[in-house]
């Protein structure tokens, strides 16, 4: 019997109506439970959602009073400043060898699983030759990582090989520029596209399939020069829009076709000043910290509902930070400051609300605590409970080489810290 004939038979049959409804719920039950998870798994720049806040629970309320449980460390990722990103059961890492880039894989229990180059790292010349290796932090979503390099080359590459699919110079394939210390940005990603600031006359920023590599837009933007930003995403009523800086404004981009739209000037930048942290968005405001000597400091804006109007609401100068970050829970800011200070902001006024002796560094937050990595390789573990601070861990990393820049990255009940050449694993829960 010819199964065809059975099949164009059984879709000849009268049904009554009352099983034609049934037959109909079935076929769309199937059909939905077949179609495509759109949910993005991600990972990236300071956490899901580039807030400094990690989805952790039942974390260790104190530490050992060496520090947590090393459970491996890997050395020989080489310079830089790169914090990890970690993604079903997989660590990434930015690295550098023999001043090439590589883009490392490792699984939970420190084993290296591949490696993959990127082209050439950045070194440096003169004063910036002291701060060489890499800078951005992997943005994994999916099965597709976004590995960017000192000198500008964006490249894709799959999580469970590290087979390259793509990559693109930014100098080279879009007239983008060289910074005095190298390419830094984390580039944000959405479903569609990559978007990354190649600070070109022409192409000042651009948004690239994220598939294929090929520009989807290209915006001179505002014109401005290179700033160290790695940008966030923000979903307005009407469109979605970007929020980053350059070196002498913080503004919105219309994601869709790269458009500037509000703006708002940067005060006192300087030559040689910082502003490189991101910005925060929450509840139709933006937050936003730099450290020029002269500029504004810490700074609340309010964005209007189209993306197109930026106005200050208040800032405090005496609250400065350079690429530390920050972080908003409820109605206060939390971050460090030079002189060794953790400092709480009232979102209301931006007066300062309270403050905590701690080495200023690197600040995120995971289970209702603090983690803050000094530039001293200083790590304290800080509740903050009743509006009073309790300091209830310490302890010093003392392998690995270079400065302590990186960012702390929690996960899984793990803490992953990267110092220099060197990635450690810690158990926090």
């Amino acid at each position: 019997m010819n199964p065809n004939r059975i099949e164009s038979t059984m879709f000849k049959i009268k049904f009554p109506s009352i099983e034609k409804s049934l037959i109909i719920i079935v076929i769309f039950a199937l059909a939905q439970s077949c179609a495509p998870n759109v949910k993005q798994d991600i990972s990236q720049w300071r956490g899901p959602n580039r807030s400094g806040i990690y989805n952790e629970t039942n974390l260790l309320n104190e530490w050992p009073e060496n520090g947590p449980e090393l459970l491996w460390k890997y050395e020989g990722i080489g310079k830089g400043y790169a914090a990890p990103a970690v993604l079903k059961e997989k660590i990434f890492i930015n690295g550098e060898q023999d001043s090439l880039s590589f883009i490392f894989a490792f699984d939970t229990k420190g084993n290296l699983l591949w490696k993959s180059p990127n082209g050439k790292e950045f070194m440096g010349e003169g004063f910036s030759s002291s701060y060489p290796g890499a800078r951005s932090t992997p943005t994994v979503v999916n099965n597709l990582i976004y590995a960017t390099t000192g000198m500008g080359r964006i490249a894709c590459f799959e999580t469970s090989t590290g087979a390259e699919k793509w990559a693109v110079d930014i100098v080279k394939d879009l007239g983008g520029n060289y910074s005095e210390f190298g390419y830094s940005e984390s580039v944000t990603v959405d479903d569609k596209n990559v978007y990354c600031f190649p600070s070109g006359a022409e192409t000042n920023m651009a948004a690239l399939d994220r598939f294929t590599g090929k520009t989807m837009w290209a915006s001179e933007a505002l014109k401005d020069t290179f700033s160290y930003c790695s940008p966030i995403l923000v979903d307005l009523p009407t469109r979605k829009i970007l929020i980053t800086h350059s070196k002498h404004k913080l503004y919105a981009i219309d994601c869709s076709n790269g458009e500037a739209l509000g703006s708002y000037n940067l005060k006192g930048v300087q030559w040689d000043g910082d502003h490189v942290n991101s910005p925060l968005y929450a509840d139709g405001y933006i937050y936003f910290i730099g450290d020029d000597e002269k500029g504004s400091g810490a700074i609340k804006l309010e964005l209007s509902q189209n993306g197109e109007i930026i106005k200050e609401v208040w800032s405090n100068k005496k609250i400065r930070n350079n690429f530390g970050g920050y972080v908003k829970i409820e109605n206060k800011l939390f971050t460090s400051i030079k002189g060794n200070w953790l400092k709480i902001l009232d979102l209301d006024n931006g007066s300062v609300a309270d403050s905590v002796k701690v080495a200023n560094g690197s600040l995120i937050y995971a289970d209702n605590k603090f983690i803050c990595y000094g530039m001293n390789g200083e790590v304290n573990l800080i509740y903050y409970k009743q509006n009073k601070f309790e300091i209830t861990s310490t302890f010093k990393i003392k392998q690995g080489t270079g400065h302590h820049f990186s960012h702390p990255v929690v996960a899984n009940g793990i803490m992953y810290v990267r110092h220099g050449n060197t990635l450690l694993a810690y158990k926090i829960k």
